[in-house]
C-alpha cells in the first residue's frame, strides 16, 4: 500500500533534494523499517493514518532490538523527511513526526590524528608498489583538502587545476567548490598519474577517474576504509580511524592554528550555520593563504 508513496519520495530526494545515491538509499531504508513494522503489527492505512503514538511504539520496538540512540535518531530523521515530502505533495494534512522526540545521544567527539600520526600512517605505504604509490597520494589528498570519502573516490582528472593549486570538488547535493591543494599532495598525485596510472588498462567509462583499482575502475568507499584500517594497524595507532578522521583532523588542525572559520567552512563544503544555509563564498587567494599559513601539510616541501 505504501509503495506509490515511497516511489514518489525517492523521486523527491533525487530530483528536488539532489541527494546522492547513498543518501537516497539510507532515507528509503529508514522509511522501509517503519513499513515493515507496520506490516508486522497489522497497522492499516496510508501515511495520513499514522499517529504519533504508533511512531512512539515503533521507537520502543527499535530500542528493544538494541538499536543505539544515534541509529534511532537517524531513522526519525528519515521519517521526518518522508512526512515533509507528504505535506508538500498534500498526501497528509498534518505531520505526526513533529512531536516525535529522538532519544538523547551522548555527544562523542571523533578522534583527531596528530600531524605525527598522519605522517606515521602515510609512511606505512610501500612506495615500491603501485598500490602504495596510489594510497599515499589518496591520503595526502584527503588530509590536504579535507575531502569526504565519497569525494575522493569520485575525483576526476578534469577536476585538477594544479597550475593554480586547486581542485574542483563535487560534494553533497552535487554542489561544487574549489579547494586549495598542498604541494606534497600535488607531488604524490603527479607521481601516481605519471608513473602508475599512465600504464594501467582503464575500463571504458572510467577514463577520467583519478584513483583506479587494478581492474581499471574507480575505487569504492569500502576499499578506502580497508586501506586506512590496514595502514593504521601497521602504524601502531590505537585510535578509531576512518576516512572521515582525516577530514576532521584537517579542520581541527586549521582551527587550532587560528584559521578563519569562514574559510574552513567553505573548504569543507559545509552550509552556513544560519537557517538560510547560504554558502559563504570567499576569494580563492584568501582560501589558499589560509591553508599555507595554518595547515601543516602546506608547510611541507
Amino acid at each position: 500500500m505504501w509503495q506509490p508513496y515511497i516511489k514518489g519520495f525517492k523521486a523527491y530526494l533525487q530530483l528536488e533534494q539532489s541527494l546522492s545515491e547513498h543518501s537516497v538509499k539510507a532515507y528509503l531504508h529508514d522509511v522501509g523499517l517503519f513499513v515493515q513494522y507496520a506490516q508486522i503489527q497489522a497497522i492499516q492505512g496510508s501515511p495520513a493514518d499514522i499517529t504519533l503514538e504508533q511512531l512512539q511504539l515503533f521507537l520502543q520496538h527499535l530500542a528493544i532490538l538494541g538499536l543505539s540512540a544515534a541509529s534511532q535518531a537517524r531513522i526519525i530523521s528519515g521519517l521526518r523527511s518522508f512526512y515533509k515530502y507528504c505535506l508538500t505533495e498534500q498526501i497528509v494534512v498534518k505531520d505526526p513526526t513533529v512531536l516525535l522526540e529522538a532519544p538523547k545521544q551522548k555527544r562523542a567527539l571523533p578522534d583527531v590524528l596528530s600531524v605525527a600520526e598522519i605522517d606515521a600512517i602515510i609512511d606505512t605505504f610501500d612506495l615500491s608498489s603501485n598500490d602504495g604509490i596510489r594510497n599515499k597520494a589518496i591520503i595526502e589528498t584527503m588530509y590536504s583538502c579535507g575531502l569526504r570519502v565519497s569525494e575522493v573516490v569520485q575525483l576526476k582528472l578534469t577536476q585538477l587545476y594544479f597550475d593554480d593549486g586547486f581542485i574542483r570538488v563535487i560534494g553533497k547535493g552535487d554542489k561544487e567548490r574549489l579547494v586549495p591543494i598542498g604541494n606534497s599532495a600535488m607531488k604524490h598525485v603527479d607521481i601516481y598519474k605519471n608513473y602508475v596510472r599512465v600504464h594501467m588498462p582503464i575500463q571504458h567509462g572510467f577514463e577520467d577517474f583519478l584513483f583506479l583499482n587494478k581492474f581499471g575502475k574507480h575505487l569504492s568507499r569500502v576499499m578506502i576504509f580497508l586501506m586506512i584500517k590496514d595502514a593504521v594497524a601497521k602504524a601502531g595507532i590505537q585510535k578509531i580511524v576512518s576516512p572521515h578522521t582525516f577530514r576532521h583532523s584537517f579542520a581541527t588542525h586549521l582551527v587550532e592554528g587560528g584559521a578563519d572559520l569562514r574559510a574552513i567552512q567553505e573548504m569543507l563544503g559545509h552550509a552556513s550555520i544560519t537557517t538560510t544555509e547560504i554558502y559563504t563564498h570567499l576569494d580563492r587567494a584568501f582560501l589558499r593563504s589560509t591553508l599555507q599559513n595554518y595547515h601543516p601539510a602546506f608547510r611541507k616541501l
